[in-house]
């Protein structure tokens, strides 16, 4: 007989993984409860009306890592999603002469990118087909349990056969190629390619997003094919945008959530897990309630789940070890600029060819090579704000002009590097300082711009800790190391998402396959639960 419980699943945190899990949970019959201490949805994910009219993404910038699998099974567009493909996916800035824009057509890259080098104009097409071989083997793994460590069974493996067989296809040459560049520092694989330094910079630039690690460090490569998943023919980068923001993705898994009998409660904080001897019942909260459940799934970060929630003390000591040596290490500040009309860009910058909305319509790089990305980690290494911090910007209203007042524009910016501890002060005295290094460098393309601000928004990697319970301010719950991933994700011998306490899974971005808005972790998870019941 089966115990009642007032749910049968739970759902610690109403970020993109744990409505994704809910969602599956929920359309497969499941009795489900989405708990989420903030007022609205979707964690770092979210679309807030931060200014007067201005809604801003406050977490990620785009959604071109989300799964298609997800959006198929749940139907999401029925549910009032839209993508918006903008034309260029990036366009890195050089004051000292053109810019150079990747489109999603090759074709215009491949052109694009001749006027700087024939030989890399011909490399280009090469390198596409070879970036696109590699990630067909990495987007088999994405949905996969990773095998348990080192207790391997055949069921456990025979799921993997595909990417193994896929990998085996490529042929030994290129098989052994792939195993080496994995963990190659993306500065050398790409010299191995280009000779073009705003073309590295605008491809490498992509291996440390959200990182605390530079272009030369060791798995920087891994991190730039894992930005290039669904990325479809424009090959380098996954970039697509969601009309109305991110937010309006999160909206359609909630209200998949909702159609299925789901229930999403905003403002209700989780103080403890509720345990029944060696397993997890329901959750407490803070005003000292209690709901009980037959599973619970942590979209938090592991060391949350297992030291605040949990408590250490009802797990192994080698365990204990395991999650205390997980390295948090935010790197990446946010700026959020609101504009009373687009920003007026040098003429260099918007030339030659294209009109001024499709060559910025996608990200825009400032940073003009390699070296410069790599001294601006030098100073964050050392615990100080970078001095010219590499910039990955955005500019939502060119493509979708319902997020701000008619005329306004928002401009968002993700800064490298800020360490989330800083050697000298706290970031109470350094906000206003990055702030004015973040203006000063894009007023470096658009001199005019300082003028143009009616409104700006902070959030540094301290906010990005207490306000979306990002550990560190690091927004992949984890660092994507090689020693971080797969199996040993969170950590080694745990996975696949059950953890060492009965009835307690983990859904968020710490498990396979890791950070950005991929969904895949909830994906995945819910799976699970849905095979062990």
């Amino acid at each position: 007989m089966v115990e009642q419980t007032d749910f049968d699943a739970i759902i610690i945190g109403g970020g993109h993984n744990g409505l994704t899990a809910a969602a599956y949970l929920a359309k497969a019959g499941w009795k489900t409860l989405v708990l989420e201490k903030r007022p609205v949805l979707g964690g770092a994910a979210s679309t807030e009306e931060v200014f007067p009219g201005y809604r801003v993404s406050t977490g990620a910038l785009d959604a071109g890592l989300f799964l298609p699998q997800i959006v198929k099974d749940l139907e999401l567009e029925k549910f009032g999603l839209e993508f918006i493909h903008n034309p260029a996916i990036v366009t890195a800035l050089d004051t000292t002469g053109q810019p150079l824009t990747l489109w999603r057509n090759p074709e215009q890259s491949q052109a694009e990118i001749a006027r700087f080098s024939k030989v890399d104009g011909e490399q280009y097409p090469k390198y596409l087909r070879w970036v696109s071989r590699m990630t067909a083997i990495l987007q088999e793994m994405l949905t996969l349990n990773p095998p348990r460590i080192p207790d391997v069974s055949l069921g456990d493996l025979t799921p993997w056969l595909l990417p193994a067989l896929k990998a085996r296809r490529l042929g030994r040459q290129e098989m052994m190629a792939f195993l080496r560049l994995l963990p190659m520092p993306a500065s050398d694989f790409l010299d191995e390619w280009f000779e073009t330094p705003l073309l590295k910079v605008a491809l490498g630039a992509q291996s440390v997003i959200g990182s605390l690690a530079g272009p030369r460090a060791s798995g920087r490569t891994f991190m730039l094919l894992y930005q290039a998943l669904n990325a479809g023919e424009s090959g380098f980068r996954a970039s697509r945008f969601v009309r109305q923001g991110p937010g309006k993705l999160i909206d359609a898994l909630a209200q998949v959530v909702k159609a299925h009998s789901g229930e999403i409660r905003t403002n209700v904080a989780v103080s403890r897990l509720m345990l029944d001897g060696d397993r997890v019942s329901g959750v407490v909260l803070q005003d000292g309630s209690n709901i009980s459940a037959r599973v619970v799934l942590s979209n938090a970060d592991p060391r949350r789940t297992f030291f605040d929630l949990l408590g250490p003390e009802h797990l192994d000591v080698s365990f204990v070890r395991q999650v205390k040596n997980i390295r948090f290490r935010g790197g990446m500040a946010r700026v959020n600029l609101a504009l009373d009309g687009l920003p007026e860009f040098l003429p260099s910058i918007t030339a030659p060819g294209k009109d001024d909305s499709a060559r910025l319509s996608g990200h825009l790089l400032i940073c003009p090579d390699l070296d410069s990305l790599e001294r601006a980690y030098d100073d964050a290494k050392y615990g100080r704000l970078s001095e010219k911090p590499a910039l990955d910007i955005v500019i939502p209203t060119l493509m979708d002009n319902s997020l701000a007042p008619v005329g306004q524009h928002i401009l968002s910016v993700n800064a490298q590097y800020a360490p989330n501890t800083l050697k000298d002060g706290s970031w109470d005295d350094y906000r206003l300082i990055l702030l004015e290094r973040v203006v000063a460098a894009l007023e470096t393309c658009a001199p005019s711009i300082r003028q143009q601000i009616v409104n700006s928004q902070v959030l540094t990697p301290v906010d990005l800790e207490e306000i979306y319970s990002l550990p560190q301010g690091d927004v992949y719950h984890g660092q994507m190391a090689l020693d971080q991933l797969l199996f040993m994700r969170p950590v080694p011998g745990y996975g696949q998402y059950a953890t060492p306490v009965k009835n307690l899974y983990l859904c968020g971005a710490g498990t396979h396959p890791g950070g950005g808005l991929t969904g895949a972790p909830g994906y995945n998870a819910a799976r699970k639960v849905l095979n062990q019941d």
